[in-house]
């Protein structure tokens, strides 16, 4: 982008800057006027250079984006122009969120709509990698967020785009013989896949359907791929790490099938379970355990390949680590609860899951608990998926627990709701600790942003790589790019942005279309 800038000030008069922003007043600033250029270090120098060069520029006129000359403008005007031309957020960090996120500094918007990211340092995890995956419930890294626990979170994220990525690339499962290998674009080279897992609705569309419908295809197959297994075997990641992972991605809902399972909300007894009061989701459990015509059950494909990983690499530090989004964040327990059950001397497990509705009871969230397995959701407060399954008894008291408190000081009102929570069907309650973002912190997104904006993962990646704390905003300084959030979500995207976008050639044809690698780079990297 060329700038045109008056010449009405030139570099040796820079002292007539008033800057009214506290964080102009920076005594060590390499644009500082009492240092001289012929003391100052080459950095120095050079800005200086650059900075001399850039006002005895000739006035411009022309294209957006150019600034013109004001000819009866006052001093103050005139300074205010080159300052918001300068970029000078660059020099001072110490500027506000809300400066450095405007429009207006197109140098670094230009590089969040661009399809290259900027990746940030990984930190060496080391003795800390079991904090990192949850022994202590991820107490202290939450609010504010750890920058190594965010990398860790939006790199898990990426794993199921790589899932998302491969199913779509070819849905289509074969009903008289068994799927081929499959080849997953991972988002991680220090990984590699191990095994291909499958789901299988117990139920089936009647055959009217594809009478009616026969180009349905894949949207009715009863089995489908559903994620992958993957191992670290890079031996700089596994020393960065501390230990050897083991990852189980999941995929979200994709086919009709898959849809009428979510709807089979009834809670039923695990089987494997000596306590009756532990329920789970019908169709979640269907879909975990039912196997295909020519592909074992999710859950004794999961169980089979963790066993002989761990066989594999005996003796090493391991940790195994279930990652899911909206359907998947539900399997994902079913998953961790599997494993736990019936892999011995399992590893150290977390699962981090996006935007996942209510899997189980009471009962089924202290099963888990008692398994030391621990679970992370992350969950956008306005995404109404997390809110479901469940009836307003459990999310209405659980919400204001200073309500339930007095209200079951009522001895009668205890008896009822106790009664209630054991045996009604509908009784759900959600798994471990829960990290909480808002669409509405993010300086891009619209804040009525719709339902499908609000459930999508790249959304969440988007959210989770900016937040900072629930008292701060939107960190100025993340790294994720916009360019695929723009392709999923135009319309949930403030205008300034997508017009942006257009004005650095990202529109494609007739649509607005990004072409992007098979799956985006992790921003740790």
């Amino acid at each position: 982008m060329h700038t045109g800038i008056s010449s009405t000030l030139p570099a040796p008069n820079l002292h007539v800057f008033h800057p009214k922003h506290a964080s102009f007043m920076c005594n060590n600033s390499t644009l500082n006027p009492v240092v001289s250029s012929s003391a100052a270090p080459s950095s120095t120098r050079q800005h200086l250079s650059n900075l001399e060069k850039l006002l005895q520029k000739t006035n411009q006129t022309g294209p957006e984006g150019v600034v013109k000359g004001c000819s009866n403008g006052s001093v103050e005007t005139k300074d205010k122009v080159l300052l918001e031309r300068l970029n000078l957020s660059r020099i001072w960090p110490e500027m506000s969120a809300a400066d450095d996120m405007s429009p207006r500094n197109l140098n670094r918007l230009q590089r969040l709509l661009s399809k290259t990211m900027e990746y940030s340092p990984r930190n060496n995890l080391g003795s800390r990698w079991r904090e990192y995956h949850g022994c202590h419930d991820w107490s202290g890294l939450l609010d504010p967020l750890d920058e190594n626990l965010r990398r860790e979170v939006v790199r898990y994220g990426e794993f199921v785009q790589a899932a998302y990525h491969c199913f779509h690339s070819n849905p289509a499962m074969s009903a008289d013989e068994a799927p081929l290998p499959r080849h997953v674009s991972l988002p991680e080279r220090s990984y590699k896949v191990t095994k291909s897992l499958y789901a299988t609705s117990s139920v089936g569309l009647p055959q009217w359907v594809d009478d009616v419908a026969p180009n349905l295809g894949w949207m009715t197959q009863q089995s489908s791929w559903i994620g992958f297994v993957a191992v670290c075997d890079d031996k700089r990641e596994i020393q960065r790490m501390g230990r050897r992972d083991i990852v189980i991605a999941l995929r979200g809902t994709a086919t009709c099938l898959e849809w009428t399972e979510n709807f089979r909300a009834q809670l039923v007894e695990i089987s494997e379970s000596d306590d009756p009061t532990q329920k789970v989701g019908c169709g979640f459990l269907s879909l975990h355990k039912t196997p295909g015509a020519h592909v074992p059950s999710l859950a004794e494909s999961v169980v089979d390949e963790v066993q002989r990983l761990t066989e594999i690499y005996k003796g090493e530090n391991l940790s195994i680590t279930i990652t899911g989004h909206s359907l998947g964040a539900a399997l994902s327990l079913l998953v961790a609860d599997e494993i736990s059950s019936c892999a011995p001397q399992v590893p150290p497990m977390a699962v981090f899951s996006f935007g996942g509705p209510r899997v189980g009871n009471k009962g089924f969230a202290n099963r888990l608990n008692e398994k030391n397995v621990k679970v992370l959701r992350i969950v956008n407060n306005q995404d109404l998926i997390t809110k479901v399954p469940g009836v307003f008894i459990d999310g209405r008291l659980k919400q204001d627990p200073d309500k339930l408190k007095e209200e079951q000081r009522n001895e009668s009102f205890a008896r009822v709701f106790n009664m209630l929570e054991n045996n009604n069907p509908w009784a759900y309650s959600h798994v471990g600790t829960e990290l909480k973002v808002d669409t509405k912190m993010s300086p891009y997104l619209k804040p009525n942003a719709d339902v499908a904006c609000c459930h999508d993962l790249e959304a969440y990646l988007h959210l989770v790589d900016g937040f900072l704390s629930m008292e701060c905003p939107f960190r100025s300084n993340a790294k994720r790019s916009l360019a695929k959030l723009i392709d999923n979500q135009k319309s949930n995207v403030k205008q300034l942005y997508t017009d942006e976008a257009l004005s650095l050639n990202l529109e494609r044809r007739d649509s607005f279309s990004i072409s992007m690698v098979s799956c985006l780079p992790s921003p740790s990297r």
